[in-house]
């Protein structure tokens, strides 16, 4: 693999997938609304790295994303497709521009990625992966977070149907769903309302002390994607039980009780 693209590459667990890559020898495709952030992280690396600002929920500059990266590498290898928020509060309380935010955020930028960069790496008909990044919280629901849960779970669905699709026309291009648990990233400093604060500074408390540092996670990452699999869960012992848990529940048709993600409390 020569030549890398990650969204949501200028902190957490995109900066930390960029350092990997760049240890790696790898050329690099850098993209973030942050373009401070972008710019020093791009400096700091010692290959030829490529930084575009980008804001994932505009189709036409994704679509420019890849346009320059292809121009300027020629071929690219691997899609980290990592941009995404988090919001917390109220189901019913959350804002309609929040919500929306983390829709157009979150899924839509997913998709976008998927769309200009797929049929390029599809026509290039060489072996190539894209990366979508969901969460533990993808397949494990938590209150106070639903934007969040939502949208990480529609990206399992997604990383899913686009498998079985390129898997269909025997494209060498293949997918991964990387679903990681606590890491050591700013996704959690969005303020909270009143009524979630205490949650988030709990969660927050918790990220801080037992989180995984993003080089940790990255190297884990890459592993992964060096053996060809599908499935990336960083944290399976935080996943596994829970799991087996809620897939029991709805085959028997249990009603939720907030043993998801996160145990459900009053906030």
């Amino acid at each position: 693999m020569s030549t890398c693209v990650i969204t949501g590459a200028a902190s957490g667990i995109g900066a930390g997938l960029a350092r990997q890559a760049a240890s790696l020898g790898m050329n690099l495709v850098l993209a973030d609304w942050d373009e401070a952030g972008l710019t020093n992280l791009a400096s700091s690396l010692p290959v030829e790295t490529l930084a575009m600002p980008t804001d994932v929920r505009d189709d036409a500059a994704v679509q420019a994303l890849a346009a320059a990266a292809f121009d300027r590498f020629g071929a690219v290898d691997l899609v980290f497709n990592n941009a995404g928020v988090l919001s917390s509060g109220l189901s019913w309380e959350i804002d309609a521009a929040t919500w929306q935010r983390s829709l157009d955020i979150n899924i839509g930028g997913v998709v976008n990625v998927i769309r200009a960069f797929v049929p390029r790496l599809i026509a290039a008909d060489r072996p190539a992966r894209i990366v979508n990044t969901s969460s533990l919280g993808g397949f494990l629901t938590s209150p106070f977070m639903s934007p969040y849960s939502a949208t990480k779970f529609a990206i399992v669905s997604i990383s899913e149907a686009l498998a079985a699709e390129l898997a269909a026309i025997d494209s060498k291009v293949q997918v991964s769903l990387l679903a990681p648990g606590p890491v050591k990233s700013a996704i959690m400093d969005e303020q909270a309302p009143a009524q979630t604060a205490d949650f988030m500074d709990m969660l927050r408390g918790m990220n801080d002390e037992n989180g995984m540092s993003p080089d940790e996670l990255a190297r884990i990452v890459f592993g992964a994607v060096e053996r060809g699999e599908y499935w990336i869960i960083p944290h399976p012992e935080m996943l596994d039980a829970p799991l087996r848990k809620r897939t029991e529940m709805i085959v028997e048709r249990a009603s939720p009780t907030g043993s998801g993600l996160v145990t459900a409390e009053e906030p």
